[in-house]
């Protein structure tokens, strides 16, 4: 039983990370779970929906509220039957997201944000943590690249991307379970430094 996220800001490679440490996993006899957030549940899609669409004009607290409750249901839903059942379970974003874009993006008291995290995740925190580091240029070029069409949080401008990072970075100092990761790397590099750290810290 494992519980790993993925972190990073918009176009970091987290999705193309989790991708292949599921493929590693899976070739190695293991049988993960993946999910993400926010979604990964029909009520959390349908909130996902909500918070990325260009036209919700979203409090920022209400934004947090809002990830807070696909949270809520996905722990309780996914994450605690899962890893109950023993198996691994990587996440595509978590707690640490809602504080670095929420937190240090918006600008909103940390404590306070963390304190809702809490509650939603019901004390469940990962074991490992992947944080995916690229700047926000390249962030910018490889969301253009994919898509012509920006998302509400891929359309902030640079200097909340920024903050986001910088975040993260903060996160990183704060808690030993985060391993940063040079994003700017070869996909080949990332997936295999991600799975050099998990089998030095994942029993």
């Amino acid at each position: 039983m494992a519980f790993i996220t993925i972190e990073g800001i918009e176009g970091s490679g987290k999705t193309t990370l989790l991708d292949g440490v599921l493929g590693a996993l899976r070739a190695a006899g293991r049988d993960p779970l993946a999910t993400r957030e926010p979604g990964g549940t029909p009520a959390g899609d349908a909130m996902r929906a909500i918070f990325l669409d260009l036209e919700s004009a979203l409090n920022p607290w209400a934004e947090t509220l809002l990830l807070n409750a696909s949270r809520a249901q996905l722990v309780a839903e996914v994450l605690r039957p899962a890893l109950g059942a023993g198996r691994i379970v990587l996440c595509d974003r978590f707690v640490d997201s809602t504080i670095a874009y929420q937190g240090y993006g918006r600008g909103l008291d940390i404590e306070r944000v963390r304190q809702i995290c809490d509650i939603a995740s019901n004390g469940l925190t990962p074991d490992l943590t992947f944080f995916v580091d690229v700047c926000v240029t390249t962030s910018q070029s490889r969301v253009l690249a994919r898509s012509q069409t920006a998302d509400r949080i891929e359309n902030q401008d640079p200097a909340f991307h920024e903050r986001v990072r910088g975040g993260f970075h903060e996160l990183a100092r704060q808690h030993e379970r985060i391993v940063v990761l040079d994003g700017e790397a070869s996909v080949e590099a990332v997936i295999a430094a991600a799975m050099r750290a998990f089998e030095a810290r994942v029993r």
